[in-house]
C-alpha cells in the first residue's frame, strides 16, 4: 500500500490545518495539522482510514480504478453537447486595450448569407446525432447596420427553425435596439463584457476613435433581463482595475441584476493570446489574480452575492457536498467545440478561430476537413501528456487550455497548468468556515 498518486494536499489559507483532496476517489478532507504534516512528508500514518477513503491506495488496484473512470470520461464526452461557434465578422465598433482579434481576417463580402447557409448545411451533415448549440460570437456581431441585421435574423430563424438554442457574445453597444429582435429565437444566454464601474470600464473598453460605452452597456443589460432573456455578465480582470472589482459588484447589485433569476456572471482573466499583451506587467498570473479576489471577498463578503469565485474546484466541494468528477481534459477543441466563420473555414475553438495558420479545413465553398490536423486536438488530454502523468492535480486541471498551451509551446500536447493546490487553499478558506469551525 503506498499514498495515493491523486492526493492533492494542500495547508489551507489562514489556518493550521490541511485540507486533502482526491478527484479519483472523490474524497475530501480536512486534516489536522500534525496529520497534514505527516502525509507532507511522505509518512503513512493512520493506514486504515486513509485507505478507507482512498488517499492510500494498492497502486495496480488505482491504476484500475483510473483507466476505467478515463472510459466513463470519455464515453460521456461522447454524448455531450457541442457548442458551435459561428462568426459572422470581425469587425467590432470597440478599440478595447487588451484586444487580440484587431490583427484579423478583413471585412467579408457580400456572400454573408450564402456561407451562412452553408454553415447550417454542414451542422446539419456532420452533428445530425449530437446535442448542440450555436454561439454567435465576433468581433462584435451586433452592429446596428442592415447587412448585421440580415445576418442575425438568419441566425436566429436558422437556429430556431432547428430546434437549436443560441448564445451571443456581445459588447452590448447595441443590444437594447436588438432586443426585440432577440425575442423571437430561442436565447440560452447573452454573454456581456462589463469591466468595472464607468470610468474604469469606459478607460478599457472604448469606441473606434473614442467615446465611452458603460452607459450603452448598462442599457443593453436592463433591456435583456427587461425581457428575460439570459444574461452572462464577462469581466476580465488584471491588475488595473481588479480593485475596482467589489465597486463593480455594488453597483449590480444596487441595479437589482443580481436578484434577476437569468443573472449570472464569470471572470475573465487578461492574459498574454497570439500578439495582444506586450505589456505584461499589468497581467496577473492565475494565482496571483484569485488572491487578490480572495481578499476582496474577505474584505467585502457582499461581492459573493454578485460572484462566487471557484478557487478550482473549491467552490463546487462546498456548494455541493462532494467532488466534481475526474476531469480528464479541459479542452473542448473538436471534442465539444468548433468554431466557424464568413470565411468559410472552421477552428478547434474560440481562442483560435480566425487565427493564421489554425484553419482545420472549410464548410464553404467547399467541405474539407484536415484529419491530421484534427487529430492532435481530439487527442489531447492528461493521458496523452506526459507531463500530467505523475502530476496529483491532473484530475482537477485536465492539462488546461489546448490553444494556451499551444501559443506558448508551440504544440497542442503541452500543458496549461493550474495551481490547482493553492486555489484550493483560497477557496477552502473562503468557503469552508463551517467545516473548519466544526
Amino acid at each position: 500500500m503506498q499514498l495515493s498518486k491523486h492526493n492533492i494536499l494542500t495547508p489551507i489559507r489562514g489556518d493550521r490545518r490541511w485540507l486533502i483532496a482526491n478527484l479519483l476517489s472523490g474524497q475530501a478532507d480536512v486534516l489536522e495539522p500534525e496529520l497534514g504534516e505527516q502525509l507532507s512528508r511522505g509518512e503513512v500514518v493512520q493506514a486504515e482510514e486513509l485507505a478507507a477513503k482512498g488517499y492510500l491506495v494498492d497502486p495496480a488496484e488505482e491504476l484500475r480504478r483510473y483507466r476505467a473512470a478515463y472510459l466513463d470520461f470519455v464515453e460521456s464526452r461522447e454524448t455531450d453537447e457541442v457548442q458551435l461557434f459561428y462568426v459572422p465578422s470581425y469587425a467590432c465598433n470597440f478599440a478595447c486595450s487588451y484586444c487580440f482579434q484587431d490583427e484579423y481576417a478583413p471585412p467579408p463580402g457580400d456572400q454573408g448569407e450564402e456561407v451562412l447557409g452553408a454553415f447550417f448545411r454542414y451542422v446539419d451533415d456532420n452533428f445530425a446525432d449530437r446535442r448542440k448549440y450555436v454561439t454567435l460570437f465576433g468581433g462584435e456581431p451586433l452592429l446596428p447596420s442592415p447587412a448585421y441585421r440580415r445576418i442575425v435574423d438568419a441566425i436566429i430563424d436558422g437556429t430556431r427553425d432547428r430546434g437549436l438554442d443560441l448564445a451571443i457574445v456581445t459588447n452590448a453597444y447595441n443590444l437594447a435596439s436588438y432586443v426585440p429582435t432577440l425575442t423571437r429565437g430561442l436565447i440560452r444566454e447573452i454573454q456581456i463584457t462589463l469591466d468595472g464601474p464607468q470610468k474604469i470600464h469606459d478607460g478599457r473598453r472604448y469606441l473606434k476613435g473614442g467615446g465611452e460605452t458603460f452607459g450603452r452597456v448598462v442599457e443593453g443589460v436592463d433591456a435583456a433581463l427587461g425581457a428575460n432573456l439570459a444574461v452572462n455578465l464577462r469581466t476580465v480582470l488584471d491588475k488595473e482595475n481588479v480593485r475596482a472589482f467589489g465597486e463593480l459588484a455594488h453597483f449590480a447589485i444596487d441595479r437589482g441584476w443580481t436578484k434577476h433569476p437569468k443573472f449570472k456572471t464569470q471572470i475573465g482573466r487578461n492574459y498574454e493570446l497570439h500578439h495582444c499583451q506586450a505589456d505584461r506587467g499589468k497581467l496577473h498570473s492565475r494565482l496571483s489574480l484569485f488572491e487578490e479576489l480572495h481578499a476582496l471577498v474577505e474584505a467585502d463578503p457582499a461581492i459573493l452575492e454578485f460572484h462566487q469565485p471557484a478557487f478550482s474546484v473549491a467552490k463546487f466541494l462546498f456548494e455541493h457536498g462532494e467532488l466534481p468528477s475526474p476531469l480528464f481534459d479541459s479542452c473542448p477543441a473538436c471534442k465539444t467545440e468548433w468554431a466557424f466563420d464568413y470565411t468559410g473555414s472552421i477552428y478547434p475553438c474560440t481562442a483560435t478561430v480566425g487565427k493564421q495558420g489554425e484553419a482545420l479545413g472549410t464548410f464553404w465553398p467547399e467541405v474539407k476537413l484536415d484529419r491530421s490536423l484534427v487529430e492532435p486536438w481530439e487527442e489531447r488530454d492528461v493521458v496523452v501528456m506526459e507531463s500530467c502523468a505523475s502530476c496529483p492535480q491532473q484530475l482537477a486541471c485536465g492539462g488546461g487550455c489546448g490553444a494556451v498551451a499551444k501559443n506558448n509551446a508551440g504544440h497542442v500536447h503541452s500543458p496549461d497548468c493550474r495551481p490547482v493546490a493553492e486555489l484550493l487553499s483560497l477557496g477552502t478558506s473562503l468557503y469552508g468556515k463551517d467545516a473548519l469551525a466544526g
